[in-house]
């Protein structure tokens, strides 16, 4: 049995890839960087297998589902994102649609495919990674919002769509808060809180997959936010989320 990581040479994809490895899976792991996958190889032993690809391309994800097709996937966890801290008339329109490509395309692309194999097998796991910030618009992080609730909406439609047919085959979203990894620094901010622990993140996603729960948010604080967004209006979520997002500012 066999699982895919993406986003795998740091921080949750790195962790939650070291946990499926010590759970008796091959994992596959993909990202940019081949150095730090050839790291994480060298740790997990002869179960491991670098398929470096820049998933932000179209063609890349297909090219990685090209070469897995045959291979015994049972697992598939989208994990490949980042964001970035600017006002949208102040951000670059490059990098802001490089991120659409890969935290938006790259699941869509990956999710589609795989599902479509898991289907006709009758069972298999996708656990797509998106963000507190699915349940929240994101002022001064906009593009990033917006790019992790379309990674909710999706996951949640199509967990409907496979209970509808009967199907055994699980799709669920990962929703952290603020994590403490390099993508605080990619991204330009700092947080007034320490982040959540990502080896404790990537053990509570996997733990939280196989008992198939749909939306798995680690942390106690953090579970409290979507109830909160649900009932208050999209104004004061605005408005206090501006605030707080403005606090972040650049490290």
């Amino acid at each position: 049995m066999a699982a895919l990581i993406t986003g795998a040479s740091g921080g949750m994809g790195y962790y939650m890839a070291k946990k499926l490895s010590e759970m008796g899976f091959d994992i596959i792991i993909s990202a940019r960087n081949r150095d730090k996958l050839n790291k994480l190889a060298a740790e997990a032993g002869t179960r491991a297998v670098v398929i470096p690809a820049d998933l932000s391309k179209p063609e890349e994800c297909i090219r990685l589902y090209n070469e897995l097709k045959d291979e015994k996937i049972e697992v598939v966890i989208n994990n490949a994102g980042f964001g970035e801290f600017s006002a949208l008339t102040e951000g670059e329109l490059e990098k802001e649609l490089n991120m659409i490509d890969l935290n938006i395309k790259s699941v869509h692309i990956l999710t589609k495919l795989f599902l479509k194999d898991f289907v006709k097998k009758g069972y298999g796991y996708i656990l797509n990674v998106g963000s507190l910030a699915a349940f929240l618009p994101g002022p001064m992080m906009a593009t990033y919002y917006g790019t992790k609730a379309y990674v909710y909406r999706l996951t949640m439609a199509v967990r409907e769509e496979l209970r509808r047919k009967g199907s055994r085959v699980y799709c669920g979203v990962l929703c952290p808060g603020p994590v403490a990894t390099d993508f605080n620094k990619r991204a330009g901010v700092r947080f007034a809180t320490k982040g959540l622990d990502p080896k404790y993140c990537a053990e509570y996603a996997i733990e939280k997959m196989f008992e198939e729960k749909p939306v798995i948010i680690p942390g106690t604080f953090e579970k409290l936010l979507p109830i909160a967004a649900k009932l208050s209006p999209v104004f004061l979520q605005t408005y206090f989320c501006y605030e707080f997002q403005k606090k972040k500012g650049r490290p």
